[in-house]
């Protein structure tokens, strides 16, 4: 996980920066398939040059960044989980804990729906 070390060493709240350490770690080992990058300042995982899922520190919450495909058509399960969303990511609060059966159904389901995509960003 060394291509993240310098973005958790600018979290300066030690347990935000273990908590985003620990769901970077935990998506690398779940996919391990996956390339762990940084690209526009922030860690991500790609699936043969496809943006597949990003994540995104802010003062409250961690941002998960699936792309608007994968946040509609798990709205209902992120509501559920408690979180808030926007067309594009939704928000885990540093306080709450991380659903990582439904980040895991999210992130299994990009994998396969961008299976044939050859961009970055779905067209």
């Amino acid at each position: 996980m060394d291509v993240f070390a310098d973005f958790l060493a600018r979290i300066d709240n030690p347990d935000r920066r273990k908590r985003t350490e620990e769901i970077l770690v935990w998506v690398a080992h779940k996919f391990p398939n996956l390339d762990p990058q940084i690209k526009w300042n922030q860690p991500m995982f790609t699936d043969h040059g496809t943006f597949i899922v990003g994540f995104s520190t802010a003062k409250h919450h961690l941002s998960v960044s699936p792309e608007e495909v994968g946040i509609m058509h798990f709205a209902e399960d992120i509501a559920q989980a408690g979180y808030s969303a926007t067309k594009g990511l939704f928000r885990i609060p540093w306080a709450e804990p991380v659903n990582y059966e439904l980040l895991e159904k999210i992130i299994t389901f990009t994998i396969s729906d961008k299976a044939d995509c050859s961009t970055f960003w779905r067209k």
